[in-house]
């Protein structure tokens, strides 16, 4: 395989998302067409996957791969001699979730031998069809219903699933990923639009997300309405009728529990010292120091993917509005992909 027609190919790769992006239909070609009918086959087979959803996903995909970034990235990794099979078991919460895998299977010279989530079932391949296209055929890649001929795997389940896939995969390389979730830590001095890149980390991709903010720890005087206010741009998320059947089903619960819980209409917030939260609410404690916020932190690290905070609280978190952005060498579970490819 030739590594800088791929990189040249990933480029053109975004250059053409990019181009679609920009598009009415009327100025769509075959190719973008195409596109655009898998977006919204995608969207019937599996409602969570919006088209805004999944345009949102492509935008950061385009703006990421760019010829600095992809060169940055690599520059710290070498490209196996030898390419191997590396098995890829994707995921489907959100849409392109399983899209980094990929990327760095081929970069590192291996073959993904790919199964796809039943969930999102359209996307990648097409866009390993074009990246092909676009590198003079130099990408390499194989869908399996069942992986069965491999040298190393990657796969991403829910914490049940893992353990299954641990033992399944135990005689292999592999790197098996488990449930985690996202929380964000509020100093109380956050303004009006900090808190509102704080509702964009909590509700894009409807909270599906690991990278999704699911838990708020917030100081004892702090004010539970500034959150709602701040949440209000993402009122419509209820017209989603399968956000609205967890939101409907969740409240009924709290209610016949006689649970305390604050309520908006489209999300709730309840105190909580759990870091997972159902869907259509979130958790949140308050704090009387930072000594809590580091002890919580440290004891559920393994199940935090991220921490959204002001830079000055010195949590190694990542500001408000980014969660959803992650650059090339941030990686799931904290696991250096790259590194592992390096020894498969």
């Amino acid at each position: 395989m030739n590594i800088e027609n791929q990189v040249l190919g990933l480029i053109k790769l975004s250059d053409y998302i990019r181009a679609y992006l920009a598009k009415s239909t009327e100025e769509f070609n075959e190719s973008d067409s195409e596109f655009e009918l898998l977006l919204r086959k995608s969207e019937i087979e599996n409602p969570w996957f919006t088209i805004d959803n999944q345009k949102f996903a492509f935008r950061q995909w385009a703006e990421l791969l760019t010829e600095t970034n992809i060169k940055d990235w690599l520059k710290d990794y070498s490209a196996s001699e030898t390419s191997k099979r590396v098995g890829l078991i994707l995921a489907g919460n959100i849409p392109l979730v399983g899209w980094h895998d990929v990327i760095s299977v081929v970069l590192s010279n291996h073959i993904p031998v790919i199964k796809l989530s039943s969930k999102d079932q359209y996307i990648i391949p097409f866009l390993l069809k074009k990246w092909r296209e676009f590198s003079d055929n130099n990408v390499e890649y194989e869908f399996v219903e069942r992986l069965d001929n491999f040298d190393a795997v990657i796969a991403t389940g829910s914490n049940n699933t893992a353990r299954y896939l641990e033992y399944y995969f135990k005689n292999h390389l592999n790197i098996i990923r488990k449930n985690r979730t996202s929380v964000a830590v509020l100093k109380g001095d956050e303004t009006e639009e900090e808190l509102k890149l704080l509702a964009n980390d909590i509700f894009q991709y409807f909270g599906l997300g690991c990278r999704n903010v699911t838990r708020i720890l917030i100081p004892e005087d702090f004010l539970i309405d500034r959150l709602f206010e701040s949440f209000i741009d993402h009122k419509d998320i209820i017209n989603h009728h399968k956000y609205a059947n967890n939101y409907d089903y969740n409240r009924a619960i709290y209610l016949l529990n006689q649970d305390k819980f604050w309520d908006n209409n489209f999300v709730m917030l309840k105190e909580d010292d759990k870091l997972f939260s159902p869907l259509s609410v979130i958790n949140f404690s308050r704090y009387s120091s930072m000594d809590e916020v580091r002890n919580f932190i440290a004891e559920n690290e393994e199940n935090i993917q991220c921490i959204v905070a002001k830079d000055e609280l010195g949590l190694d978190s990542i500001r408000f509005g980014e969660a959803q952005n992650p650059g090339l060498n941030t990686y799931a579970d904290n696991v250096d992909t790259m590194k592992f490819l390096e020894i498969v």
